[in-house]
């Protein structure tokens, strides 16, 4: 299959080495890590522009760039659809994979983080494009009423995969397989 170019976009203090998202990106040619300004103290404001600037710089393939995304870059996602994003790199977005969405509200949400609240939920779909909120039923940044609720709000379509944690290293997941067949669901070429 000929793989798209995919952003990966971390979320807070980025991704290490066990990370399904770094291994993917060890593993696929076309896989770009958006390298946001400051890792410990994520500003939406800052992380959207960082996102836009990356789609601006990216080819597009023919088939549209996949998102590739983990907890606060699920809501940079979300808020830089809603928000900042030009109708010219919108249309460059084929889908975006959206796993462990934390919520803002919650006692677990990181407070160096700024800017991500309230969650874009309107106008419904907030997403232009395909999309796929993958959510565990024990991860204690985000709750599974939370993640549905943006996955309706987003137009995405809403997997749960039981109990994974916050579904990063710690999650057991190796390369995790499952997730990359998602990825590539949503790739038009």
């Amino acid at each position: 299959m000929n793989e798209p170019p995919v952003l990966v976009l971390p979320g807070y203090m980025n991704s290490g080495a066990g990370h399904w998202q770094t291994r993917w990106e060890a593993m696929h040619a076309g896989f770009a890590r958006v390298s946001m300004p400051d890792w410990m103290h994520p500003d939406c404001n800052a992380w959207c522009r960082t996102l836009e600037a990356a789609l601006n710089a990216d080819a597009a393939g023919e088939g549209g760039v996949l998102l590739a995304a983990h907890s606060l870059g699920c809501l940079t996602i979300a808020h830089w659809a809603a928000h900042h994003a030009s109708a010219a790199t919108l249309a460059k977005v084929a889908g975006a994979l959206l796993v462990a969405v934390p919520d803002p509200d919650g006692p677990e949400f990181p407070r160096d983080a700024s800017g991500f609240d309230p969650v874009p939920l309107e106008p419904v779909p907030v997403l232009p494009f395909a999309s796929i909120v993958v959510a565990s039923g024990d991860d204690p940044y985000g709750g599974l009423a939370f993640a549905e609720r943006c996955a309706r709000a987003w137009g995405s379509r809403w997997i749960e995969i039981g109990e994974r944690g916050h579904i990063n290293a710690e999650s057991g997941l190796g390369d995790w397989p499952q997730g990359f067949e998602w990825l590539m669901s949503m790739h038009k070429g």
